[in-house]
């Protein structure tokens, strides 16, 4: 994803979104974590390394590569459901070319989780014979989905396995940092496993802007370290260079051909069918809500740039065209004219939570071409 401009600029190096300098984001209970990590991985025999999809390397502690490299090892590319799956097949590819046991899943899906547990078994059934208990460490990034992935197992373990003990729930949130110590809880007996949930924890130093602005982006990095504004521009960019919205409008009007009133009629039918069930009715107007919400900002996206007679490989005006666009966006998601930061602040805020809801499409940020190692 790196390499969108022909002008060998970066999209991370380009002055508007690079402006804030590098991204760093290590609090306290990451440098406590990453050195709890590294006590217990000596005694770990297999890691389940947990990457964010939309980023396969980007998502990679740099600081802990050279541990995991030496021990068993499966990278689990979570939240594959927001990814690109044509895309998705080539990087998979790419990691079975280096020797390296991955697996793309959605961590709330049972039958994906089964799949990376047969993994599991398979890298451990040489172990399984001469010990008789096994640890399985689980590490990655802050919100990529790793306690969402403890729950997941917990769940099959118990139907799997029979557990001597009722297994804990991990703690899951929509925000970086949630899980900030070590929890550890016993999956299976004959042999006896147990998994470690460990804390989110990004390298002390982040390497370069780009890898920074994708980790903010897909949610590893709290937006206020990051700024909302920046990661919209870098969001934007992205999508124009891409020329992502142009596709957006065959999209478009192919759902308008299908049927201009389907929309109406679910609403009805959902309320007809669910009358003293008000959470029913204001949940079908939300999807509705959304679902519209989304076809304007696409409209709003793909007019701007089909508009555009710019050139988009020069810095300058894609930046004019990211603040046009940025400008069409308060319009659409019918903000008040306040102070234009104000303003913008609360657009890109909405915009974010579309993209990262894949309201907006399935997308991979790395640059396949980037994957010279999968672990560097």
């Amino acid at each position: 994803m790196g390499r969108l401009s022909t002008l060998g600029k970066r999209v991370g190096d380009m002055s508007f979104v690079a402006g804030g300098g590098v991204i760093n984001w290590f609090p306290g209970h990451m440098a406590a974590g990453a050195r709890a990590i590294r006590d217990r991985l000596k005694l770990t025999d297999l890691v389940i390394e947990v990457r964010d999809a939309r980023i396969p390397l980007s998502s990679a502690n740099e600081d802990l590569q050279h541990l995991l490299v030496r021990k068993r090892r499966i990278v689990a590319l979570n939240k594959k459901d927001l990814a690109n799956p044509n895309v998705m097949h080539h990087w998979m590819g790419r990691f079975e070319s280096f020797k390296q046991d991955c697996v793309s899943i959605n961590a709330h899906s049972k039958s994906s989780v089964n799949q990376l547990l047969s993994l599991v078994e398979l890298k451990l059934r040489e172990v399984i014979s001469r010990e008789p208990t096994l640890l399985v460490m689980v590490v990655g990034v802050p919100n990529v989905g790793k306690s969402a992935l403890i729950n997941s197992i917990s769940q099959i373990a118990s139907t799997r396995f029979p557990a001597q003990e009722k297994s804990k729930r991990a703690t899951v949130g929509p925000f970086p940092g949630v899980t900030q110590d070590i929890a550890g809880f016993k999956i299976a007996n004959q042999p006896s496993i147990y998994v470690l949930d460990t804390p989110g924890v990004l390298a002390p130093s982040i390497p370069d802007i780009e890898t920074g602005l994708k980790l903010a982006l897909t949610g590893a990095v709290k937006d206020s370290v990051a700024g909302e504004v920046r990661l919209a521009q870098y969001l934007l960019a992205v999508l124009n260079l891409r020329r992502t919205p142009l596709h957006w409008d065959r999209l478009l009007r192919e759902r308008a051909i299908e049927s201009p009133n389907e929309t109406v009629r679910t609403v009805e039918n959902v309320l007809k069918d669910s009358i003293p069930n008000r959470r029913n009715r204001k949940n079908a107007y939300e999807a509705v809500y959304i679902e519209d919400l989304v076809k304007s900002v696409q409209k709003t996206l793909y007019i701007t740039l089909s508009e555009f007679e710019g050139n988009l490989e020069e810095e300058n005006e894609l930046e004019s065209l990211i603040h046009k666009q940025l400008m069409a966006l308060q319009k659409t998601f019918r903000i008040p004219h306040l102070d234009s930061d104000e303003a913008f602040i609360k657009v890109s805020k909405k915009l974010l939570i579309l993209f990262r809801a894949g309201k907006l499409g399935t997308f991979i940020l790395d640059d396949l071409s980037d994957a010279s190692k999968p672990f560097s």
